[in-house]
C-alpha cells in the first residue's frame, strides 16, 4: 500500500510509518494502539490514555508536562479514544514545529520522539502503581465523559441506538467505557493492565512532516516492545435480522431525536464499499440528499436529517431531530426514502454532485496530517489495501446500477426514539 509517500517500516513490536512531506510547516506524531472491544477491559482502555498523559516519571506533575511542551515552542500532546468495527483504540497525538522552519536549531524532532518514550515506557509509577492523586483527578474526569454523552442528547440517542441494535455485540460497548466500573479501578490494576496493553495491542506509529526517514529510524531505537501476533477480529459479527425492533424513550427535553440503523452487510475493503459511499451520499449524507431534501425541507418534519455509514462494522446511522407528533410520518418518509434508493429513484445529476462532494471531502481530508493518518489507518483495520488513487478511481467508476445494488444490501435493523415529556408519544 502506498498513499501518499507512506513508507512503513516493521519494528520490535510495532509498524513505523513514516510519510515524508513539504506540505505542512509543522511534524505530526501519533501513536495508535489498537485490541478488540471487551467489556472487561474498556473502562481501562478508556482511563489510561488520559493517566498517561497527565504526567509522567521525569514530569511528575501536570504543570512540569506541559510547561516542558511550552518549551518545545508550544508543542501540543492529547490523547483520543475511538471504536472502528469491533476494535478499541487509543491514539497519542504530538503536533510540534519542524525545526527547519526555525531560526534556532533545536533538534525538535529528537526531542518529540524522546517525549513519546517518557509519556509510553516511564509513567508516574511507583510500587507497580500508578500514582494515587492522578489516578483520583483521571477517574473523576472520566465520569464527567461519560456523563458528557448523556447530557448531550444528539450524542445520546446515537450511543442508545447502538446499545439496542447491537445488544449482545462487542460494538455495543461504548469507547469511553462503563460509568459503574470506573471505581472498581485501582492505581495496581490500571498499571497490571498498561503492561497487558503494551505486551498485546497492535501498534502504529505515524510520523507525518518534513522528515528524514532514518533520522526517524534512528531517534526509535530506543522503541522497543515484545513481538506479538497481529489480532484478527471480525467485524461482521452482526446479529441477524428477524424482526425491526423499535424503542422509545422519554426523556425531559423539547425535540425527539429519532434514529434510525441499518445493516449495510459491507464494510471497508470490500468491492462495493465505494458504491456504499455514493449511496450514503444520495440517501443522507449531504444538503443535498434525499433526507435533508424530502424530511427536513419539503415535509418540514425534522429539524435536521442525515445519515453516516460506520465503515468497519457495515453500519448505517440515520439521525433526526423531530417534534413528538411527528414520529409516525417522520418513520414513514425515512423508509420511503430508502425504498426510493432501492429503486433507483435518483438521477445522474444526484450522482454527479455526489461523486463531486465525496471527491472534494476526501481531498480535504487527505490535506490535513491527521485526516491522512485516518485514511492510511482503514487499511490496518480492514486488512487492506487501498490506495489514494483508488478512492477517486472507484468513486469515479460507480454506476447507478452499483449503488442499487448496495441499496438493496441495506436492511433497516433498529428504530430508536428518544421523546420529550409531555408529546403524543
Amino acid at each position: 500500500m502506498n498513499l501518499g509517500n507512506e513508507q512503513i517500516i516493521e519494528k520490535s513490536g510495532y509498524t513505523l510509518h513514516v510519510i515524508p512531506t513539504e506540505k505542512y510547516k509543522t511534524n505530526t506524531l501519533m501513536w495508535r494502539m489498537k485490541a478488540p472491544l471487551d467489556a472487561e477491559s474498556v473502562t481501562s482502555r478508556a482511563l489510561l490514555p488520559y493517566v498517561l498523559q497527565s504526567n509522567t516519571k521525569n514530569y511528575p506533575s501536570t504543570g512540569e508536562f506541559r510547561s516542558y511542551l511550552d518549551d518545545l515552542y508550544g508543542a501540543s500532546f492529547y490523547v483520543n479514544l475511538s471504536k472502528k468495527g469491533e476494535f478499541h483504540v487509543i491514539d497519542f497525538i504530538l503536533e510540534i514545529a519542524n525545526e527547519k522552519y526555525l531560526q534556532d536549531k533545536n533538534p525538535l524532532l529528537q526531542r518529540a520522539m524522546e517525549l513519546f518514550r517518557e509519556v509510553l515506557l516511564n509513567p508516574n509509577v511507583t510500587n507497580d502503581a500508578f500514582d494515587a492523586r492522578t489516578m483520583e483527578k483521571e477517574k473523576r474526569n472520566l465520569k464527567q465523559r461519560i456523563q458528557a454523552v448523556f447530557d448531550d442528547k444528539m450524542r445520546y440517542a446515537s450511543v442508545r441506538l447502538v446499545q439496542e441494535m447491537c445488544k449482545g455485540e462487542p460494538y455495543e460497548l461504548p469507547q469511553h467505557g462503563l460509568i459503574e466500573k470506573v471505581d472498581e479501578i485501582t492505581n495496581e490494576s490500571l498499571y497490571h493492565y498498561y503492561k497487558k496493553a503494551f505486551a498485546e495491542d497492535e501498534m502504529d506509529f505515524y510520523i507525518i512532516g518534513d522528515v528524514d526517514v532514518t533520522d526517524v529510524e534512528n531517534y526509535c531505537s530506543s522503541f522497543q516492545f515484545e513481538n506479538r501476533p497481529n489480532t484478527k477480529v471480525t467485524n461482521r459479527n452482526s446479529n441477524q435480522i428477524s424482526e425491526i425492533k423499535e424503542i422509545k424513550e422519554t426523556q425531559d427535553l423539547k425535540q425527539g431525536k429519532l434514529n434510525l440503523g441499518c445493516r449495510t452487510n459491507i464494510t471497508y475493503g470490500d468491492p462495493d464499499y465505494f458504491a456504499l459511499q455514493m449511496f450514503n451520499g444520495i440517501f443522507g449524507g449531504f444538503p443535498h440528499s434525499k433526507l435533508f431534501v424530502n424530511v427536513r425541507e419539503k415535509e418540514s418534519l425534522a429539524y435536521y436529517a442525515a445519515s453516516r455509514v460506520e465503515s468497519h462494522k457495515g453500519l448505517l446511522m440515520i439521525m433526526s431531530g423531530i417534534d413528538n407528533q411527528n414520529y409516525d410520518k417522520a418513520v414513514s418518509i425515512i423508509k420511503e426514502q430508502l425504498e426510493s434508493m432501492r429503486q433507483g429513484s435518483f438521477t445522474d445529476q444526484d450522482i454527479d454532485q455526489t461523486k463531486a462532494v465525496l471527491k472534494n471531502q476526501f481531498l480535504e481530508t487527505n490535506d490535513s496530517a491527521r485526516g491522512l493518518i485516518e485514511l492510511l489507518y482503514h487499511n490496518i483495520v480492514a486488512d487492506s489495501n487501498v490506495s489514494l488513487q483508488d478512492w477517486i478511481d472507484k468513486i469515479n467508476s460507480t454506476t447507478k446500477e452499483e449503488i442499487v445494488s448496495v441499496a438493496n444490501k441495506v436492511e433497516l435493523d433498529t428504530i430508536y426514539f428518544l421523546a420529550g415529556k409531555g408529546g403524543d408519544q
